[in-house]
C-alpha cells in the first residue's frame, strides 16, 4: 500500500497533480489484471486465425528434406538421404531469426480519456494492444522490449513482465519513448493518440529510425477524437496542461477541427512513408483483434524480407568460399 502524502503547508493548486498523479497509478494497478486478462484473449483470437512462423530459413535445426532443384549447388546435397531413394534430397533447416520489437504505449494524461461513446480509456486500449502483440511476438520466437523500462525478452510470461515493468515505473509519463535507436534487424511499434506537436513526433521518429529498424505507428483514438460530435456550449480541458476552452457553439469548430486533424496525420505520414514505416489509426470502439490482426500481418512481412535479405547473403558467401 501506498504511504500516504505529507501535504502539510502545501497550496491546493500544488497538491492537486500530486493527488492526480497518485490516483492515476492506483487505477492503473487496480485495472491491470483486466488488461492482462483482455490481452490474453485478444493475443488467442488472433493467433488461432494466423499460421505458425515455421518455414525453411537461416537456422540450426532440421526442419524437412526437399527435392533437389536443377541449378543448385551439389553441396546442399544430402547425400546419406539420397542414398536412399532414386532422388536427390536437400536438407532444410527450419529458420531461425530471432528480431527485437521495441513497444511503447503511450500512457500519459492525454490517454486518461473516455468519451460516452465507449467504456474504455485510450490507456486501457494501448496496453491491451502493447500486451496481446508481445504474447503473439513471444509465441513466434521474437524477442519483446519496452524502451526505457524493460529489456528484450522471449519469456513465455512476457505480458506479466511488461506490467510489472509498467507499474514499477517511478518517473512521470511521456507521450513518446525515451530516445533509442534500434538496429536494421529491430521493429518499433508506437501506440499513441499523437496529440503532441508534429515537429515532436516526426524528430522522435527520425531518431528511433537512423539506423534502418521497421517501424509501425499506431494513433488510438477515441471516436469523439475523431468525429467531434460537440454542439452548445464545451468546456473543453487539455489535460497534459490543464488549460481550459470554454466554446458558445461547439458544432461551428467541428470543421476547423478535422481539417487540422487531417493535417496532423499528414504530417506524421510524410515521415513514416518515405521510410517504409506503416502508419495506422485504432478507434476505441473497434475490436482490438482487428487492429492486432493487421499489425501482426505487416510486422511479418516485414521480418520475412529481413530473413530472405540475410539469407541470400549468407548463400552468396558460402557459394563464394
Amino acid at each position: 500500500m501506498n504511504a500516504p502524502i505529507d501535504v502539510s503547508g502545501a497550496r491546493e493548486e500544488e497538491i492537486a497533480p500530486v493527488r492526480a498523479a497518485t490516483g492515476s497509478a492506483q487505477h492503473l494497478v487496480a485495472a491491470m489484471p483486466r488488461l492482462i486478462l483482455e490481452a490474453r484473449r485478444a493475443a488467442a483470437s488472433v493467433f488461432h486465425g494466423t499460421h505458425g512462423r515455421r518455414r525453411a530459413g537461416p537456422g540450426e535445426n532440421f526442419w524437412q528434406y526437399r527435392r533437389f532443384i536443377d541449378g543448385e549447388p551439389s553441396n546442399r546435397v544430402d547425400w546419406r538421404r539420397s542414398a536412399r531413394d532414386d532422388h536427390l534430397y536437400v536438407r532444410e533447416r527450419e529458420w531461425e531469426a530471432s528480431h527485437t520489437i521495441w513497444i511503447w504505449p503511450d500512457l500519459s494524461p492525454s490517454m486518461i480519456f473516455a468519451s460516452p461513446l465507449v467504456w474504455e480509456t485510450k490507456r486501457d486500449r494501448a496496453l491491451v494492444l502493447a500486451f496481446a502483440l508481445g504474447e503473439l511476438l513471444v509465441q513466434g520466437g521474437e524477442r519483446v522490449a519496452i524502451p526505457g523500462l524493460m529489456r528484450p525478452t522471449a519469456n513465455r510470461n512476457v505480458i506479466e513482465r511488461m506490467a510489472e515493468a509498467i507499474i514499477h515505473h517511478g518517473g512521470e509519463w511521456s507521450s513518446l519513448p525515451p530516445p533509442i535507436t534500434p538496429g536494421p534487424r529491430e521493429e518499433v511499434v508506437l501506440l499513441s493518440d499523437l496529440w503532441s506537436p508534429a515537429s515532436e513526433i516526426v524528430a522522435a521518429i527520425d531518431h528511433m529510425a537512423k539506423r534502418g529498424p521497421n517501424g509501425h505507428v499506431v494513433q488510438v483514438v477515441d471516436p469523439a477524437e475523431e468525429t467531434f460530435p460537440y454542439s452548445g456550449r464545451i468546456d473543453f480541458r487539455e489535460p497534459e496542461t490543464g488549460q481550459h476552452l470554454t466554446v458558445g457553439r461547439a458544432e461551428m469548430w467541428a470543421q476547423d477541427y478535422l481539417s487540422l486533424v487531417a493535417k496532423h496525420r499528414d504530417r506524421i505520414r510524410s515521415e513514416t512513408s518515405p521510410r517504409g514505416w506503416s502508419f495506422a489509426i485504432h478507434r476505441t470502439d473497434r475490436p482490438a483483434s482487428e487492429l492486432l490482426i493487421s499489425l501482426h500481418s505487416r510486422m511479418g512481412e516485414a521480418r520475412d524480407v529481413i530473413s530472405r535479405k540475410r539469407a541470400s547473403v549468407k548463400l552468396g558467401e558460402t557459394e563464394a568460399a
